[in-house]
């Protein structure tokens, strides 16, 4: 089973809620993304929950390169 540490992730206020609570919160939830950044998500990719941005193919097509270089 997979697990994170929420409060590495999170704003505080975000860390106390459910997953599904989690993945439907704006991207500025996540630590270090501001509500600019946020903004500029939505207005360039339509994103504009945590798990809009997991879904985003461009998101996707680069952690598989990622992944590929890691194992060579």
């Amino acid at each position: 089973m997979a697990s994170i540490d929420l409060d590495k992730v999170l704003d505080k206020s975000w860390a106390d809620k459910s997953l599904p609570e989690i993945l439907g919160a704006p991207v500025g939830a996540l630590k270090g993304v501001s509500d600019r950044d946020g903004e500029l998500l939505r207005e360039a990719f339509g994103v504009t929950t945590i798990a809009d941005l997991a879904h985003l193919k461009y998101v996707r097509w680069a952690q598989a390169l990622a992944a590929l270089d890691a194992a060579e």
